[in-house]
């Protein structure tokens, strides 16, 4: 069966033409935990960014359709540069990266030129190639621990991350004063109420939380190793502080436990991130139609930004 569009409206059965448009043009789909439920359905790739990244370069396809939002992609083309990688929506920035400009950062770094600049892999490529070392928030720490205790170091762009960072480690860290939307809104108090409501509930949060919040967490992770925790956990119920998305994949895996969103500071479910649901069935389906939008990188750009990744792949054997 061939699915086309007619009048450049959308087929009806999206995910069988995506999935016969992914055939014809041998591309790969990779979708963030973060990503709407119906996107994570269709994907070959499900997972954190620079997973995914790695996934995707390691596969035979020519196409990467990269369900998350922009850095994201332009990870994966750091990491494949003879593939082509799509994004569904341009649109899907990304609040941490974008508070931390280029310009602004080679400033910072400047100010503090005896430092080794440690940069969170939630960032644009121009930050990644003004930076020493890439981190992810899975090897943070370790990555930090292994640095020379006579140099001082710089981390960007998330201070929360990066406080937290400073107490696992032990070391002092001049941090760049940003942070994510999602896990920047949370309820302290719908959190206490939680709690309160179902007391066997093991709190599960990602570092990009503020610190109030980290403190009154059992276990605190990167996304996937919050759903490892999960798995592994003898708790059958969890409340889970991160961006919701990554329930869907909870609650598929585990459908004997439970688990439970936090609201908002103001009482809403307003904790899904405005960027990653940019993406959505039809933008997949109409990027691969139209083979766009595509991420294109200068190449001294992508070596520059390449190599603080490769460090940290490196120090992470």
């Amino acid at each position: 069966m061939v699915f086309t569009a007619t009048n450049n409206h959308a087929p009806q059965d999206l995910p069988a033409a995506i999935s016969a448009l992914k055939q014809e043009r041998k591309a790969v789909i990779l979708a963030h935990y973060y990503q709407d439920e119906a996107v994570q359905d269709i994907a070959d790739f499900i997972g954190d960014s620079l997973e995914l990244s790695r996934k995707a370069a390691a596969t035979d396809a020519e196409v990467i359709v990269f369900c998350g939002v922009h850095f994201m992609a332009e990870t994966a083309k750091i990491l494949s540069p003879d593939k082509t990688v799509l994004l569904p929506d341009l649109e899907a920035g990304c609040s941490l990266a974008d508070a931390c400009p280029a310009e602004e950062f080679a400033a910072f770094r400047a100010e503090h030129p005896d430092h080794i600049a440690v940069s969170y892999i939630n960032c644009s490529a121009a930050v990644k190639a003004l930076s020493d070392l890439i981190c992810t928030s899975s090897n943070a720490v370790d990555l930090v621990k292994q640095l020379p205790a006579d140099r001082p170091i710089l981390f960007a762009p998330d201070q929360n991350l990066g406080r937290w960072v400073q107490r696992q480690s032990g070391r002092q860290l001049t941090l760049w004063p940003g942070s994510c939307i999602v896990h920047e809104t949370f309820s302290e108090q719908a959190l206490l109420q939680l709690k309160l409501e179902h007391p066997a509930a093991e709190v599960l949060a990602h570092p990009e939380c503020q610190q109030h919040l980290l403190d009154l967490a059992d276990f605190i992770g990167s996304t996937s190793a919050l759903l490892r925790q999960a798995e592994q956990s003898p708790a059958t119920s969890f409340i889970v502080l991160t961006e919701p998305g990554i329930l869907h994949q909870m609650r598929l895996k585990l459908p004997q436990k439970t688990f439970f969103e936090v609201p908002g500071a103001d009482g809403c479910s307003c904790n899904a991130c405005p960027y990653m649901r940019l993406n959505t069935l039809e933008k997949v389906w109409r990027c691969l139609d139209r083979m766009e939008p595509e991420i294109v990188m200068d190449e001294a750009l992508r070596l520059r930004a390449l190599a603080p990744i490769e460090k940290m792949l490196d120090m992470s054997r």
